[in-house]
């Protein structure tokens, strides 16, 4: 462990010299996700400007939610961002064989040899959601509360890294599933919102089938609805270890599966 934390901060000091070569680059980066996430901020204020509810959950809660689930896709985004590239850059022009004859485990090169600064833009408009939204929910927030929020915040982040490396390992059969990420990807929108305002069916397959449920509102609930949902909201963490087990067998199989697009 020692070896690979030193190891991960030289490859986090490299991209960090190349992010700060092109600053205009970076910034243009972090302000258009701010941007666009902003906008969806927009949209629900605007939505709320005409109810004063939405199926009993207030704004600042439904805020709470949206923030819970932008800090856990944004440490995913800034950290893990390289898997959504193993088809096309990796595996189909033959990049990944690079990877295989290091003496250092293959998945921890992929992710350690970027560090996306888009997602520092949804780590900022998540706090800002988070600092305006938290006063409002009707908590007394003690130490032992920001410590748990940490906590579903952390395990949100690890179920999207889960979602994305258990749909990233099919490149090692198709060349390239990012078609596939990036359709999976967009239902975690759903669950920014109570899941209570959906039907069995999408509440089952956001719980059950693609725990983005976990990434969001039932992380939030622990908060907000401690009575309704609180028995999923509680086991947030053991679903992200479970989801990442599944992810990193899959990724192994794989791994032992594939052949170089050159054979």
């Amino acid at each position: 462990m020692k070896r690979y934390s030193k190891l991960y901060w030289q490859y986090f000091k490299a991209r960090l010299k190349v992010m700060m070569e092109y600053r205009v680059d970076f910034l243009l980066g972090v302000f258009s996700v701010f941007f666009i996430q902003g906008t969806s901020i927009l949209f629900v204020s605007i939505v709320f400007d005409q109810i004063d509810s939405l199926h009993g959950w207030t704004y600042h809660q439904i805020m709470f939610i949206y923030a819970v689930a932008l800090l856990g896709r944004s440490l995913e985004h800034i950290f893990f961002d390289n898997l959504w590239t193993i088809g096309f850059q990796y595996i189909r022009p033959g990049n990944f064989d690079r990877l295989l004859i290091r003496p250092v485990n293959v998945l921890f090169q992929l992710i350690a040899e970027r560090v996306q600064q888009d997602g520092v833009g949804n780590l900022l408009i998540g706090l800002i959601v988070m600092f305006t939204a938290a006063p409002h929910v009707g908590i007394d927030w003690g130490f032992a509360d920001i410590l748990l929020l940490l906590l579903m915040i952390v395990s949100s982040s690890a179920i999207f890294l889960a979602v994305n490396l258990f749909l990233a390992s099919f490149s090692f059969w198709m060349v390239d599933s990012l078609p596939i990420m990036v359709a999976v990807h967009g239902s975690s929108d759903f669950a920014r919102y109570p899941m209570s305002i959906y039907g069995k069916g999408i509440r089952f397959v956001l719980t059950w089938i693609i725990p983005y449920g976990f990434t969001a509102f039932y992380p939030a609930a622990v908060f907000l609805d401690p009575d309704g949902f609180r028995q999923f909201a509680v086991i947030s963490p053991i679903v992200a270890v479970v989801s990442l087990t599944i992810a990193y067998f899959v990724w192994n199989r794989g791994l032992r599966a594939f052949s170089s697009t050159g054979n």
